[in-house]
């Protein structure tokens, strides 16, 4: 039975949700830079994505942001600042699916709702890594390890967040597979340790996988993607595997709750054109993040279904006690 499929597929097309706004005129706000507040540490995949936002955006005509790094509690201390700021456009905050895993985690009291929607940018799918001295040839061996030896391999994730949360999934998927979650605040650090060989297992990123698998420095076992990754055509998808899931980060925008109408519209429409920059997008690509953009409404509906799959796993795995 397929217990997850990705809901940003439900969603129709960044072009059709284009025409679902008019063009914005500059609302007022009173600042002239905005702080975009990454809850990460810098370095990491959604640091690395919103700087290049950042470096187009202050290019264009209008408004401009600043990218702040409030990295903390698996990114919970910058949604907290977040979400206390006040609402009148000069605070954004940089999200994805971390927002309501800690929320079914437990490790927060708010989730994605507690915040207005501006824009969804982009959707990453992650890649199963490994450790280069990592003893399994493949997926299917490190499963049937992780069944005979159950929570022996030292796995990388900050808990109660996305990189926890697929782990999960792919033991449900997997009965009797069991994993030594070992915590850590971020994609940086959690590399480095696998690096280090600390640990054996944790997600990467297609940049890390370019750059170390190439090298022997980290292994590469399946993509979480509908479809293979156009940058290793001969990493399997784990549906291919068996395991019948995909899991991606979807990044976007998000303001205080209050924040008026137009303010919302009009940082929407700035991410809007920065998304269709040529520029930017060639530099997301070469490092495998398709550019998606949703507007407001979208983004909440996409919000909304994404959080009831995420509800409805939690509860079976018994994360979530609702």
């Amino acid at each position: 039975m397929k217990l997850w499929k990705p809901v940003c597929g439900l969603i129709a097309s960044g072009a059709l949700a284009l025409m679902s706004l008019s063009t914005a005129s500059a609302a007022d706000i009173p600042c002239k830079t905005a702080k975009l507040i990454v809850p990460w540490a810098p370095g990491g995949g959604t640091h690395i994505i919103f700087s290049i936002f950042e470096e187009t955006i202050n290019k264009m005509d209008g408004p401009k942001i600043q990218v702040v790094t409030i990295s903390g509690q698996g990114g919970n201390k910058g949604a907290k600042q977040a979400k206390k700021a006040k609402a009148d456009g000069c605070t954004l905050f940089a999200i994805h699916q971390s927002a309501i895993v800690s929320y079914l985690a437990g490790r927060v009291d708010f989730t994605w709702d507690a915040f207005d929607m501006v824009a969804q940018v982009t959707s990453t799918p992650e890649i199963i890594g490994a450790s280069a001295n990592a003893k399994w040839e493949n997926f299917g061996e490190m499963i049937e390890d992780a069944k005979a030896n159950p929570e022996t391999i030292p796995l990388g994730a900050t808990l109660g967040s996305t990189s926890q949360f697929m782990w999960l999934l792919i033991e449900e998927l997997n009965p009797g597979a069991k994993f030594k979650y070992i915590p850590f605040d971020g994609t940086k650090q959690r590399v480095t340790a696998l690096l280090a060989d600390t640990i054996k297992l944790g997600t990467i990123n297609i940049p890390t996988a370019k750059k170390n698998v190439a090298q022997g420095t980290l292994k590469a076992y399946a993509f979480a993607g509908e479809e293979r990754s156009p940058q290793f055509p001969d990493l399997p998808t784990l549906k291919e595997l068996g395991t019948d899931m995909t899991y991606s980060l979807d990044r976007g925008i998000v303001a205080p709750k209050g924040t008026p109408a137009d303010v919302i519209e009009m940082w929407a429409e700035v991410f809007k054109k920065a998304a269709e920059n040529e520029s930017l997008l060639e530099q997301l690509s070469a490092k495998g993040t398709p550019v998606k953009w949703v507007g407001p409404a979208g983004y909440g509906e996409w919000f909304k279904k994404e959080y009831d799959a995420h509800e409805k796993v939690a509860i079976k795995i018994g994360m979530f006690k609702k």
